[in-house]
This record gives structure tokens, sequence and C-alpha cells, in this order.
């Protein structure tokens, strides 16, 4: 099973990221975790892109691709003015019309500092979500602390318990 993992922020440092690649280094046996850090190159959303008939930007093919790839999604982002970050619903905003996420599972968290954080920004991306009717799995924030690996694994987990047995990339 492979899970595609991206981060809703765009910081090289991220808590996030961090996140994330702790996922990628423990996760269950014929599990695979990719992250993939190519939200910084997509352009803004236009819909006149495509619809001159050119094909779209390299980097919107790249994403739809490691997307359709993929049997599901793990999102760690950060909340940004109670929202998610401009940059992951430009992403979302990408690949409503296209179909690679439509229906797939969507595991959603958020590295906080504290459990009172990050929960607006998790709703606001579930919502984002709902467009898509993407399966969401999760939607707590994760907190530092020596539970936080434990929580990211009970995440992957619940992620892949709820994808059917035959995805994209078992095909």
């Amino acid at each position: 099973m492979r899970i595609l993992a991206i981060c809703g922020s765009l910081q090289s440092q991220s808590g996030n990221l961090s996140l994330l690649r702790v996922a990628a280094t423990s996760t269950p046996a014929g599990v695979r975790i990719v992250v993939f850090d190519g939200l910084r190159d997509l352009p803004h959303f236009n819909p006149d892109l495509e619809a001159s008939g050119d094909a779209p930007p390299a980097a919107v093919l790249e994403w739809r691709r490691a997307l359709g790839e993929s049997d599901a999604l793990l999102i760690a982002t950060p909340e940004y003015g109670h929202s998610l970050p401009g940059s992951l619903k430009n992403a979302i905003d990408w690949v409503i019309g296209s179909g690679e996420l439509g229906g797939k599972v969507v595991g959603i968290t958020a590295a906080v500092p504290s459990l009172e954080r990050g929960r607006r920004g998790l709703g606001a991306l579930r919502d984002t979500l709902a467009a898509v009717r993407a399966t969401v799995v999760g939607g707590e924030p994760i907190a530092k602390g020596p539970s936080r690996e434990a929580e990211v694994m009970r995440l992957v987990s619940a992620i892949v318990a709820s994808v059917p047995s035959a995805g994209p990339a078992d095909t």
C-alpha cells in the first residue's frame, strides 16, 4: 500500500513535516509512505489554464500523478488564520475537477505544541475535502511529547484499515 504524505506548511523545518517523516520511517509491513514536496511548485489555481486546451502546468500533472498512484493520502497541516494554509487549499483545488482525490481515504492531523491548537484548521480541511467526497480519517491534532510517535502510528493504522483492499497501487 502506498500512502502519499503532504505537509500543509511550506517551511523547511515545519513540525508537520517532521510528523510526516516520523510516519514514513515507522510504517507497518507492506505500507510505504512517500512524502510529496511539490505543493510549493503549484501555480495559483486557474481553470483557464486547462480550458485553453493546453496541458496543465507540469507541477499540476506531477501532483495529479502522485495522487493517482497512491492508495491514500496523509495530510499534516498547521492552522493559519483559523483555517488551512493557502498552498494546501490551492493543491486541493487543482484536483477537485480532475478527480484524483475523489473518494480517496485521507488521514488528517496537525502537529501542535498543545492539544488546544489546530482544530479550526483541521475543521476547514475536513470541509474542503467534503467537496471531493474523500473518506476522512483522524482529524485530531497530535501534540509534541512522548506519545507523539504512537499517535502517528494510530493514525497510519486507521488509514490502512480504511483503504479498500485493491487500490490504484495494487492494480
